[in-house]
């Protein structure tokens, strides 16, 4: 039995492929919502009740969620562990900070269970699209026993960090990229240039680049929410590696306007069922509320909260 935890849009999809492999999958419903339970059900997961159950009848855990909640549930699997005396083997799938994915394997290493660190690269693999397990820890090649046509198992070392550096640069590089397109992209539309820079970038060397953020921006808003504590990991990854952690904190304070807008709070399905355009996206993005000077300081007090909490 493999344990998953949750079964949003990524984790129903991993899902899926493990079952594909011949594992039973199965997952832990008490307090989830609504569409937890429907996408549980939709891919045929077996609903254990509680993460306790959930970490006493597998034989391995990932865990694949907002990254704002990595820890809490490493905290919940480790007491799991701790109160049963399980050996069960917690592998972290989320966009975290390597100094993050280290207080993890403390934790879990601490009650007595195994700790991998994973890191997904890719869509949801969903219909053709594939992603690769990127896995490094003290027997990571175990992992390789989920892989299958449309999940690639990538060992990478023995070492806790490696997969979630991997991850921070990687998702860095696409989330930053789309971020500051859709923030230029607003303000050409507020600022009223907006049909004059699309002439201006649709030719050229950035014609490729902006064929391909035209194709993510037009999905990007549901997921928007989760990027926020996502960015905040890459911001910490760079001031763990002696870069400024700005650039990130900026893109986390994109991805929270976004997360705020009415196609923010829509759920993935949702908005796929809508089938906007990017440029509609982006013409009603810039039609939600600007800023306020008061967002400003609640981000730069937030930012701030952070750093100290490091």
């Amino acid at each position: 039995k493999v344990g998953l935890m949750t079964p949003g849009d990524m984790g129903q999809g991993v899902a899926m492929q493990i079952q594909s492999c011949g594992f039973t999958v199965c997952t832990a419903l008490d307090g989830r919502s609504a569409r937890s339970h429907h996408l549980a059900r939709e891919a045929g997961l077996t609903d254990v009740g509680t993460i306790a159950q959930l970490v006493v009848q597998c034989e391995v855990v990932l865990a694949i969620m907002d990254p704002g909640a990595a820890l809490a549930f490493a905290r919940q699997a480790a007491d799991a562990l701790r109160a049963t005396g399980s050996k069960t083997l917690i592998v972290d799938c989320n966009a975290i900070a390597p100094p993050t994915m280290q207080d993890i394997a403390g934790l879990i290493e601490q009650a007595g269970g195994r700790c991998l660190d994973a890191g997904i690269v890719g869509p949801p693999p969903r219909g053709n699209a594939k992603i690769t397990l990127f896995v490094s820890g003290p027997g990571a090649a175990d992992m390789a026993q989920i892989a299958g046509p449309q999940l690639a198992v990538q060992v990478m070392s023995e070492r806790i960090g490696d997969a979630s550096a991997l991850k921070m640069c990687s998702g860095a590089l696409t989330k930053g990229t789309q971020a500051l397109w859709l923030e230029v992209l607003i303000a050409a539309q507020r600022l009223g240039v907006h049909e004059f820079l699309e002439q201006e970038v649709s030719a050229g060397p950035r014609a490729e680049i902006y064929q391909w953020v035209q194709g993510q921006l037009a999905i990007m808003p549901p997921k928007a929410y989760r990027w926020v504590p996502e960015m905040r990991e890459v911001a910490r990854t760079m001031d763990a590696a002696g870069i400024t952690p700005q650039v990130f904190e900026g893109v986390a304070a994109i991805c929270e306007y976004v997360g705020a807008s009415a196609l923010g709070r829509e759920t993935p399905e949702q908005g796929r069922a809508q089938n906007r355009s990017s440029a509609e996206v982006v013409r009603l993005l810039a039609q939600s509320a600007q800023r306020s000077p008061d967002d400003e300081v609640a981000w730069t007090a937030g930012s701030n909260a952070q750093k100290k909490n490091k």
